[in-house]
């Protein structure tokens, strides 16, 4: 079968012949490229319009035989050079009465590192210019753990190297600077299984205004943002319990990116893999690559239902080409030493040991910085949990420069491991309670619940803080729903027990932000 497809999302004019019997993919690719400043929608739909039937015709003229159905990227992207790409893919494919599929461009990006590795169900981090996200396949779908709160983050380095002058794209620019860098400290933020780029962009760019040599900004900022990613991949192999992780995105192609992914699997003993770099960046082979495996599954369109769309989710999409039995989150026997995403747990009878081991991939001072100051957090959060009525366990010692915490041993059990309503409705309550006392819990996942018969406690505080934010409250409830969809069966039915009971014991205005978090549309 030989797939021609069309890729068009945003700067990448492309076109892509995936021959199946030779596993042979040609691309050509013509890109749009910003005089000055960012991309500007309405010159990059111009520069599709005119470069589309060019790298058609040259993809066409390097076909090996007939066309066997036509492929592409139906977003999200922007509007008017997805709706370019669309037409052209309608008028092809009808000219050349083959099958048409549509393609999310985002699930692409995960699949050409997932078909190329070779590995069962991995975690798939991508990172991109729009977009920043951590998904795991489960029962049909692509499931969310993790993203970004508000840009991608592409775009967000490209905003500072705009503020310095510099012309798009910022990623190659930063990068090349940092080569002569120095470690600066700037804001790190990780929110349970989801990162903001905002608060560190600015700060980038007020320590370049006052005067900090660039060349240790771009160092700095490689070495924070790369390492809040590299930090929620592990977090979502420790919530899933895989050991396969696949990179995506044009941001892929950063090397200090790969190193940092590459440390990060070798110390926990998983398996990492990123696609060569013209599978990295947009392109119509990631899409023509899907588009046979949809093919294959009878996953096709007819041109009235072909419409595209700027805002198409990758968990919105009917994995039709994968079974059930792929789903990720397959629990392993951790018998008495459970790693975890930034530190080992060592489980006696009464006592749990908890070390936060030094990051290899982190820079020594940042690494420092954050061992010492979720140690002491996860010390004085647990403890003000329980005076609020909370589940939690005793802490009997803490040592932030070691970075050592002794616990009580509580649960008998993970939460993930024995999902239930009402131990569901129980973490609803709980963090009712701490946003009531002005605090949150910052990283409530199923594997930082601990259960057992009679109580559900709330465990490993470590990224929370005091607040007044309805935000702040409100994405705890979001990255809880987020871990109950990568690794729940039944996580629509849950999460509705869990809402409808935070609704009941805590704040309305807290649900109303969970509801304005969720409509923004930023996690595109």
């Amino acid at each position: 079968m030989r797939v021609l497809a069309v890729e068009g999302t945003a700067w990448a004019a492309s076109t892509a012949i995936y021959d199946t019997e030779t596993d042979s993919v040609f691309i050509e690719t013509d890109a749009y490229q910003p005089e000055s400043g960012g991309i500007h929608p309405r010159e990059a739909a111009e520069h599709m319009s005119d470069a589309i039937p060019e790298v058609i015709e040259t993809a066409l003229g390097e076909a090996d035989g007939p066309i066997d159905a036509v492929a592409f990227s139906r977003g999200p992207g922007l509007g008017p050079c997805l709706r370019t790409v669309g037409t052209a893919a309608r008028a092809l494919a009808g000219t050349l009465d083959v099958p048409l599929v549509g393609v999310n461009h985002m699930v692409a990006h995960l699949e050409i590192g997932r078909q190329q590795s070779g590995f069962d169900s991995p975690v798939c981090l991508n990172a991109s210019g729009a977009n920043a996200h951590v998904l795991g396949y489960r029962n049909g779908r692509y499931r969310v753990l993790g993203e970004t709160m508000d840009t991608g983050v592409g775009n967000a380095i490209d905003k500072f190297t705009r503020h310095v002058g510099w012309s798009h794209p910022g990623g190659p620019k930063v990068e090349e600077a940092a080569q002569d860098g120095e470690y600066v400290e700037l804001p790190y933020v990780v929110k349970g299984m989801d990162f903001s780029f905002s608060g560190i962009m600015s700060a980038a760019k007020d320590a370049y205004d006052a005067g900090t040599p660039i060349e240790d900004v771009c160092y700095s900022l490689q070495e924070n943002v790369f390492a809040m990613l590299t930090e929620v991949a592990e977090r979502a192999l420790s919530l899933t319990g895989s050991d396969e992780l696949v990179l995506g995105g044009g941001v892929g192609q950063n090397a200090r990116l790969r190193e940092m992914l590459q440390e990060m699997c070798d110390q926990r003993g998983a398996d990492f893999f990123a696609p060569e770099p013209r599978f990295l960046r947009d392109n119509a082979g990631m899409i023509a690559v899907l588009g046979a495996e949809m093919v294959r599954a009878g996953d096709t369109i007819d041109v009235e239902e072909s419409a595209v769309d700027p805002n198409f989710r990758p968990d919105q999409v009917d994995v039709t080409w994968r079974g059930d039995d792929e789903s990720v989150a397959v629990w392993r026997d951790e018998g008495d030493e459970i790693e975890g995403a930034e530190a080992t747990v060592e489980i006696g009878d009464e006592r749990v040991t908890k070390r936060r081991l030094p990051k290899s991939y982190r820079h020594p001072e940042l690494d420092a910085r954050l061992r010492r100051d979720r140690t002491v957090l996860e010390a004085r959060l647990t403890s003000e949990a329980r005076r609020h009525g909370v589940p939690t366990p005793v802490v009997y010692d803490a040592d932030p420069r070691e970075g050592v915490l002794v616990f009580e041993h509580v649960g008998e059990a993970d939460l993930r491991d024995g999902l239930t309503a009402d131990r569901v409705r129980d973490v609803a309550r709980h963090l009712a309670a701490i946003h009531g006392a002005g605090f949150v819990h910052g990283d409530p996942t199923t594997r930082n619940v601990r259960v057992d018969s009679d109580r559900t406690y709330l465990i490993d505080f470590g990224l929370g803080y005091n607040t007044d934010d309805d935000e702040d409250y409100a994405m705890d409830l979001h990255v809880f729903g987020q871990s109950l969809a990568g690794t729940s069966d039944d996580a629509e039915a849950l999460g509705r027990e869990f809402e409808a009971t935070y609704a009941d014991v805590g704040d309305d205005a807290v649900l109303d932000r969970l509801r304005e978090v969720e409509g923004r549309g930023r996690y595109q």
